[in-house]
């Protein structure tokens, strides 16, 4: 008997939507309350990123998150989703090291969360743990361009692989990490020429953030576009909703009620 939650969105289901020129949409969910609204609003991806270390905890960098934690958010959202791929990403320190721990982190991600997909950044240097990964069975999407985890390694937050050596780097790093298995693979803050060459280069689909109009799909962070996040504005963000606003001001009305006594009513009350 198949389950009525069965997903219907698959590592496949993304590859012929690249073949027939359909772009992907994927948001970030860490929750299960917001993860079954962006499911039901029939988002096709979704990512439970390690950015929960920023958005979920307040931490300034997404080195913090644990293994542990990220199984958990991610345990809340698979259990918000019907439709939409499940990515989970592997923090860091949980698959640099060899390929045996990669492998080994990959296993209790989705043994433990009921997760779809993991992702991992970088190129060359974890090929072999892709490959491993991906022949225990378990999809990988890769991540290049801004990997966020490195971001001690590069210093700043501005935009990769503008000068000629990082873009002939990056575009290698593609065609290994397609080699090594990934169905995916996300282009973060590269100029959007570059973003055009991979994706037109790979028969894998490119998911894009801040790398322009050409990739397969587009990403963002649900948090930066609904307008929960406040202090973070980069050029690629464009804001759907200000819900950071529509909570202040029901939060800042429900303490006017209480205090005025106005809340609960007569029809609120037993």
């Amino acid at each position: 008997m198949v389950s009525s939650r069965a997903r219907k969105i698959t590592t496949q289901t993304l590859l012929k939507m690249k073949q027939a020129g359909e772009n992907i949409a994927m948001l970030t969910s860490y929750d299960y309350s917001l993860a079954r609204m962006v499911d039901g609003a029939g988002i096709d991806v979704i990512l439970v990123g390690d950015s929960a270390s920023n958005v979920m905890a307040g931490n300034e960098t997404t080195l913090p998150i644990t293994l542990d934690q990220m199984i958990y958010h991610a345990q809340c959202v698979v259990n918000g989703v019907e439709r939409a791929l499940v990515v989970v990403d592997m923090p860091f320190g949980t698959y640099q090291g060899d390929s045996k721990t990669a492998l080994d982190s990959a296993i209790r991600i989705m043994k433990e969360s009921g997760g779809h997909a993991v992702k991992l950044e970088g190129g060359s240097e974890v090929a072999e743990s892709v490959e491993r990964i991906v022949n225990a069975g378990i999809p990988v999407m890769g991540h290049l361009g801004l990997t966020p985890q490195s971001i001690y390694k590069f210093g700043t937050y501005t935009v990769r692989a503008k000068e000629e050596g990082e873009a002939s780097k990056l575009m290698e790093d593609a065609k290994v990490l397609e080699e090594s298995g990934c169905f995916s693979m996300v282009l973060e803050k590269i100029p959007s020429d570059l973003a055009k060459h991979a994706s037109e280069s790979l028969v894998i689909p490119t998911i894009g953030i801040g790398a322009g109009p050409h990739c397969d799909g587009q990403v963002l962070v649900l948090h930066d576009m609904l307008g929960i996040t406040k202090d973070f504005s980069p050029r690629f963000l464009r804001r759907y909703a200000d819900v950071g606003q529509v909570v202040g001001d029901a939060v800042s009305h429900f303490v006017e009620d209480v205090r005025s006594g106005d809340f609960p009513n007569d029809d609120e009350s037993y």
